[in-house]
């Protein structure tokens, strides 16, 4: 082998040696970063299961309030719809006590309620043309 071929046969060997090289530089560099980005993502997931164990009690709070208000909001409106319908059978009684007590009083209120909302109405419309 003549002294070129061998320098040339050198110096391939030593490419071959140091592409190797950074091959294996570049394996461990990429395990490395993926132990480090599992490790990144273990702390992630422990610090969400932290805020997670954290926020459970605040989250339960929060629902048992809004449930409590729902059924405060139901009662409430249970109560004054009851509430409305014993005035208003109340208010039913009290003017049919009225009418058989006083007839005539009842058909002369009657019949000027009557005239007072047609006049109203006349006055209402002739004021839109």
């Amino acid at each position: 082998m003549s002294q070129t071929e061998k320098a040339v046969s050198h110096a391939a060997d030593t490419v071959k040696e140091a592409v190797q090289e950074a091959a294996d530089t570049a394996q461990q560099a990429t395990r490395s970063t993926r132990r480090a980005a599992a490790s990144a993502l273990d702390k992630a997931e422990e610090g969400i299961s932290a805020v997670e164990r954290e926020l459970n009690p605040f989250i339960d709070d929060l629902a048992a309030r809004a449930q409590e208000l729902a059924t405060r909001g139901i009662n409430f409106c249970a109560d004054s719809s009851d509430r409305a319908r014993r005035q208003l059978q109340q208010a039913s009684e009290a003017t049919t006590r009225y009418v058989i007590e006083q007839p005539g009083r009842s058909i002369l209120l009657a019949a000027a309620t009557g005239a007072a909302i047609a006049t109203a109405f006349f006055m209402s419309s002739r004021s839109r043309k």
